[in-house]
């Protein structure tokens, strides 16, 4: 419980809000405007954000896509460098919102961005930066992590650095009504499995973290269970709940896994699955094959969420419910994208954990790659 807590980024909620960039981003300073492929133009947040600058000196990049590579962003890097930015302002979800993070970090060093990523330039200075969220899931927009992809080599890789933290974040409910409902899914999902990857560990003592972790889980649950009676309050609760999820309070003090998203970074990077989707896949075969260790918390969860009666098997039924959960949702537990060649695709990732260092994950680092080719065996279709 020995831990330092702090989250400067400033969070401006609720609708128009996004009218509040006019204030929340000086007028001396030069802005890039970043987004993804042009969905805000036919929502009305692209013009309410015009409308926001109305008074300032700014420029736009598009084309941030989901899983930003690196390829696309150094091309906005470059912008940045040669008009000479002084403020970056991602206008999108979690992809975007970490692409500029890669970006006002990668304009303030000369050598490959892909440094950033491998760790060989350890990011302290950046330009500030902002976001306006349009997609509830990552939790991006007040935390300091971001997630990078290389297509040249699909791999795909995470920084954190306190120098990208986002100045504010502007979110706006409103802005979700038009999102594809895939969307909203995978949205969900990932905010949930962000919750767990801080709270299914094993027990430390940690009452409220474990608690306010519980809250979001059991709000997450029934976003999910009423998921076609969505309205304004639904929306702003997943909004809410999703960031609440990634910054950084419930992780406070408390271990973490994250082995989850390390395997299920893979599955992105090699199949192109959904970030959130790719998550669903690993995360009940992962349980299963650390059942012994997380059988506390897995018990917890299924008493203080689901409301399941204890029994011997109770660590079991709790990851039964997980899996149900996901699939009330429409969303796969099991790998399908590698076309049927299951001894290849188990054999591919766990090439890449490999190469990428992640030897020893979770926790206690006790998945091996012996344990994560076991979780494989069970996800792989």
């Amino acid at each position: 419980m020995k831990f330092s807590y702090v989250n400067p980024t400033q969070i401006q909620f609720g609708q128009g809000q996004i009218a509040s960039l006019s204030k929340l981003i000086s007028n001396k300073q030069k802005v890039l405007v970043v987004y993804g492929g042009g969905s805000i133009k036919s929502n009305g947040v692209y013009d309410q954000v015009v409308s926001a600058l109305a008074d300032h000196d700014w420029l736009e990049f598009s084309g941030v896509g989901a899983n930003p590579t690196i390829e696309v962003l150094d091309k906005a890097v470059a912008i940045a460098k040669e008009q000479k930015v002084d403020f970056v302002l991602g206008v999108g979800g979690g992809s975007v919102i970490d692409g500029v993070k890669y970006i006002a970090a990668a304009a303030h060093y000369d050598g490959d961005g892909w440094d950033i990523l491998t760790g060989k330039h350890r990011v302290t200075t950046a330009l500030p930066l902002g976001a306006v969220l349009t997609l509830p899931a990552t939790g991006s927009e007040s935390n300091s992590g971001s997630v990078v992809s290389k297509a040249a080599t699909r791999e795909k890789l995470a920084f954190m650095a306190p120098a990208v933290q986002p100045k504010f974040a502007v979110m706006d409910p409103d802005v979700m009504k038009t999102l594809p409902q895939r969307q909203l899914v995978n949205g969900l999902v990932d905010a949930w499995v962000h919750t767990c990857e801080q709270y299914l560990t094993f027990p430390s003592g940690a009452l409220v973290q474990d608690g306010y972790a519980e809250a979001l889980l059991k709000a997450l649950k029934s976003l999910g269970d009423n998921f076609t009676e969505q309205d304004d309050a639904w929306r702003a609760n997943l909004m809410w709940a999703a960031n609440q999820a990634l910054n950084g309070l419930i992780g406070s003090g408390v271990p973490q896994d994250w082995a989850t998203h390390m395997i299920g970074h893979e599955l992105t990077a090699l199949y192109g699955v959904d970030h959130a989707r790719s998550l669903a896949i690993v995360q009940p075969s992962l349980l299963r094959n650390q059942l012994a260790a997380k059988k506390a918390k897995l018990e917890q969860m299924g008493k203080n969420v689901f409301g399941l009666a204890f029994s011997e098997d109770l660590a079991e039924r709790t990851i039964d419910a997980i899996e149900d959960f996901y699939h009330s949702l429409d969303v796969a537990t099991k790998l399908t994208e590698h076309k049927g060649d299951k001894a290849q695709a188990v054999d591919t990732v766990m090439a890449q954990l490999e190469a990428h260092g992640m030897t020893a994950i979770g926790e206690k680092q006790a998945i091996t790659l012996a344990c994560s080719r076991e979780i494989l065996e069970q996800a792989v279709a």
